[in-house]
């Protein structure tokens, strides 16, 4: 099923500023709350779509990418993007202060339940890399298989940084739950707020014989081959990203996120312009005035074209979808083919009076003002 506009789930403008875009996912994850909708699978996915709206319109560069490419550029199939598939700890451990930053009467209304905000240890860092593509593989799309020297899970103690299960006892702090409550004074009264315990890092435990692998960190350096499906008609300088599969996090927390940042390699015979791709043939001034035909490579197999008698330099040829595809799924572009007439630089005694034959004929002598009227006949077919 194909996803709602961002913009749209938030009800605001591409205009607006992040204050409003905070002020609006405020307002809707208060209304889908899990805690004001118990057990309403319905009230869930709303609650999690719009933390994915909030956590892409929030990120300037996201938000740019997003604006630009639609979700194929935060979010493509293969499961690239800022909010694809968020598990409720990951929202409640990057948003939670949403709901809690005001001081002001939804404080105590969501401090009420701690079971589906508990969050454990510290969330991993990102990690950045970079993928060369050729045209080709942007053409088609491609799966990658990248190895990554990362931060991976500790095997010994599964990532939660204890010896053993007897390594770990209740949080003295917040008796096991995780969180602590304050009370804030505000114009409406005394309000109660709820705020992750400093002490355990809302875990609700504390490690009391750390594991000798990881040094009771919950996780070590490795390296990690990870496959990364990159769709069709990705540019130079765009981003995905690939969720959780960053760092690991430290004591048991969430992984971080996988940032891919694509390059394209130099073609032999391509150059790029957007969906469009440019190839530069070369004829002989025989060929450009009689006319011919030739073979000219395109990102599949080679095709024949025909060249008219008369041609001239600059003519450009379209080859309608040769190029490569839009990264929404768009049509393809095309394949625009400009002509070069090659002039060679030494000749023999036989072509020079050829040539000096021909320059007197009145074929062979331009007609005023042809010249700039053809470059922007020419300009203008191209834009068109």
């Amino acid at each position: 099923m194909a996803k709602r506009d961002y913009y749209e789930i938030l009800g605001v403008q591409k205009g607006d500023d992040k204050q409003v875009i905070k002020k609006a996912y405020r307002k809707v994850a208060m209304k889908f709350h899990p805690d004001k909708n118990p057990g309403d699978k319905e009230a869930e996915a709303k609650f999690k779509e719009a933390a994915e709206a909030y956590e892409i319109l929030s990120d300037e560069d996201k938000r740019a990418r997003y604006d630009r490419y639609g979700h194929a550029g935060v979010d493509p199939q293969a499961g690239f993007g800022g909010g694809g598939g968020m598990r409720m700890e990951d929202i409640f451990s990057t948003f939670g202060d949403i709901f809690g930053d005001s001081g002001g009467p939804f404080d105590s209304f969501f401090g009420g339940s701690t079971s589906s905000r508990r969050r454990s240890g510290q969330k991993g860092s990102n990690l950045r890399i970079k993928v060369a593509l050729t045209l080709e593989e942007i053409a088609e799309g491609v799966t990658k298989k990248i190895k990554v020297k990362k931060q991976g899970r500790c095997d010994s103690c599964a990532g939660s940084g204890a010896k053993d299960k007897n390594a770990m006892s209740k949080c003295g702090t917040c008796g096991g739950s995780g969180y602590v409550r304050q009370v804030k004074s505000t114009f409406l009264g005394q309000m109660q707020t709820t705020t992750v315990c400093p002490y355990c890092n809302g875990s609700g435990s504390q490690i009391t014989d750390k594991c000798t692998s990881c040094k009771g960190e919950g996780r070590k350096q490795g390296e990690e081959t990870i496959e990364i499906e990159i769709p069709g008609g990705v540019e130079e300088g765009m981003q995905l990203s690939m969720r959780g599969k960053g760092n690991a996090g430290k004591n048991g927390g969430s992984a971080g996120d996988l940032l891919i940042m694509i390059e394209e390699k130099p073609h032999q015979y391509f150059s790029r312009d957007g969906q469009n791709i440019m190839y530069d043939l070369f004829l002989n001034f025989a060929d450009a005035a009689l006319g011919t035909s030739v073979e000219v490579p395109t990102l599949g197999k080679t095709v024949k074209i025909t060249i008219p008698a008369g041609t001239a330099p600059g003519k450009i040829f379209r080859l309608r979808e040769k190029g490569l595809p839009h990264v929404q799924g768009y049509k393809r572009g095309d394949q625009l083919i400009n002509v070069n007439v090659w002039t060679p630089k030494t000749l023999n005694k036989e072509e020079k009076a050829l040539l000096e034959k021909m320059r007197e004929m009145p074929n062979f002598k331009p007609k005023e003002g042809k010249g700039q009227k053809g470059f922007f006949a020419r300009m203008k077919e191209y834009f068109e």
